[in-house]
C-alpha cells in the first residue's frame, strides 16, 4: 500500500516545534517512521507567550524539526480575550493561502488532520479537504461549545451558544470521521441527536522512551525532592482557574492541622492562580506546602518519579462523565507512581486500571482522606499501585496511539 502525505491543522502546535514533544509531533514522528508525509499547519503565534515566529512575507513560513515540516501559518499576537477570537479568525483565513502555496510547490495531501481546540480549524480543514477532494479526520479535543457553557463563560440559552451548538452538528456530519481524545465521545454525539458511527477514539499519551529517556538523563536536582524523610505529593503544570489548586492547598491545610508533619506537598508551575494560591499558604502559615518555578519539559519526568503520590484537581462538572484525556495523567501514570485526582469522570482510567483513585469531586475533606489512605497505605498494596501504573502506560505509547490513527486514515 502507497504511504500517504497527511496535513495536519492544530492552530496551537506551535510549541510542539521547539518543545519536540506533543500529540501532533509524536504523531508526525510516528507516521515519518511509517513511510507517511506529515506536515503540521500551525499558527505563528505561541499560546500564552510572546513567542512568534516571524513571517517577512507571504501569509505562512516553513521550517522543520526531525524531519518534521512545520507551516507557521500568519497570525496576530494577542492576549485572552478580544484579540484571541482575532488570532483564532487570522489562522483560519490564513490557512486558505497557505495551504495552497505550499501544495503547489510540495503537492496535495491525500488526507486531513484538522484539530479543534477552536471549531474554525475544523471548518478550514473540511473545505480545503473538499477542495483538494480528499478525507478530512476532524479530530475533537475539547467540546464546543460544551466546554465553555459549563464552565459558565457563555450561557447555554444565548444566542451565541446556539449558533455555536448548530455549527458543532454542521462539522460533525462534514467530517469523513471523527477522532475524539475522550472515551465517551460517542455517547456525547448520539447524545446530540446525531450518528455515532464515524465516531473513534485516540486518548492522549506520552512517547515512552523519550519519557524514560529524559526520566534518567535530565535529573532535577532539589531540597524538598531529595528529602528522603517526607511523603512527597506532587502537582506540575497550570496554575489557573480551571485548574482549582484552591482543593489542593486547602487539603494541605487540613493535613498539617492533623499534626503530621512528613507529608510535603510540592508544586511546580506558573498560573493566573499561584499568587492567590501563595497568599492563601502565607496566610495560614502552612510548613508543608512549597511553590516551586515552571520547569522545561524534559524535567518532568524525573520530577514525578521521585514522588509518593502525584495529584491533580479540577472543577466538579457533569462534562466529566465523557471522560478526561488530560497531558498531565499520562505523564503522571508514567512515572510509576500512583496518582490521586478530585475530577470524577466516567470511563476512569485510574479505576481501570487501577493505577490510582479519584476522589468526590468539590469535596476538601475527600481530597485529604484519598491522601492519607495512600500515606498509610500497607507497603505491598502501594507497590501493586506503581506496577500498575508502569503496566497501564503501555496502552498510551504514541507507538500504539499512532497505530490506531494509522487505521483511521487507511479506512477513511
Amino acid at each position: 500500500m502507497q504511504k500517504k502525505t497527511v496535513w495536519i491543522f492544530n492552530h496551537y502546535a506551535h510549541g510542539t516545534y521547539f518543545n519536540k514533544g506533543g500529540r501532533h509531533y509524536w504523531f508526525a514522528k510516528n507516521l515519518l517512521k511509517k513511510g507517511y508525509e506529515p506536515t503540521i499547519f500551525c499558527a505563528s503565534t505561541r499560546h500564552n507567550s510572546d513567542m512568534s515566529v516571524d513571517i517577512p512575507g507571504g501569509t505562512y513560513r516553513l521550517k522543520s524539526v526531525e524531519k518534521i515540516p512545520y507551516v507557521f501559518v500568519k497570525t496576530t499576537k494577542y492576549k485572552n480575550g478580544i484579540e484571541r477570537i482575532k488570532n483564532m479568525w487570522n489562522f483560519y483565513k490564513n490557512l486558505y493561502p497557505s495551504t495552497a502555496e505550499y501544495g503547489k510547490e510540495y503537492g496535495k495531501p491525500d488526507v486531513i488532520l484538522a484539530s479543534s481546540v477552536h471549531p474554525l480549524t475544523l471548518l478550514a480543514g473540511i473545505k480545503i479537504a473538499k477542495k483538494y477532494n480528499v478525507p478530512c479526520i476532524c479530530e475533537i479535543r475539547d467540546l464546543w461549545p460544551e466546554t465553555i457553557v459549563q464552565y459558565g463563560t457563555l450561557k447555554k440559552n444565548s444566542l451565541v451558544a446556539k449558533l455555536l451548538y448548530k455549527g458543532e452538528k454542521w462539522l460533525y456530519k462534514k467530517a469523513d470521521k471523527l477522532i475524539f481524545t475522550i472515551p465517551g465521545g460517542k455517547d456525547y454525539v448520539e447524545e446530540i441527536g446525531l450518528s455515532s458511527s464515524k465516531v473513534r477514539y485516540i486518548n492522549n499519551g506520552v512517547d515512552l522512551e523519550e519519557y524514560n529517556k529524559n526520566k534518567e538523563e535530565f535529573i532535577y536536582s532539589d531540597e524538598h525532592l531529595d528529602n528522603p524523610s517526607t511523603f512527597k505529593i506532587l502537582y506540575t503544570g497550570s496554575m489557573g482557574v480551571a485548574n482549582e489548586l484552591t482543593y489542593l492547598v486547602q487539603a494541605a491545610d487540613k493535613v498539617q492541622e492533623k499534626g503530621i508533619d512528613n507529608i510535603q506537598f510540592i508544586l511546580f508551575g506558573h498560573g493566573s492562580q499561584r499568587e492567590k494560591l501563595k497568599e492563601y499558604v502565607q496566610n495560614k502559615g502552612l510548613t508543608n506546602i512549597v511553590f516551586k518555578e515552571k520547569v522545561e519539559k524534559k524535567f518532568i519526568p524525573n520530577i514525578l518519579s521521585r514522588s509518593d503520590l502525584n495529584v491533580f484537581t479540577g472543577k466538579h462538572i457533569p462534562l466529566y462523565k465523557y471522560g478526561l484525556s488530560l497531558n498531565k495523567l499520562f505523564d503522571y501514570i508514567a512515572s510509576g507512581k500512583p496518582t490521586l485526582s478530585n475530577m470524577e469522570s466516567g470511563y476512569d482510567i485510574l479505576v481501570k486500571h487501577d493505577c490510582g483513585k479519584s476522589v468526590k469531586g468539590g469535596s476538601v475533606e475527600a481530597l485529604v482522606d484519598g491522601i492519607l489512605e495512600f500515606y498509610n497505605m500497607d507497603q505491598k498494596e502501594y507497590d501493586q499501585y506503581c506496577e500498575n501504573s508502569l503496566v497501564a502506560i503501555q496502552n498510551y505509547d504514541f507507538k500504539i496511539l499512532t497505530d490506531k490513527l494509522e487505521a483511521i486514515i487507511i479506512e477513511s
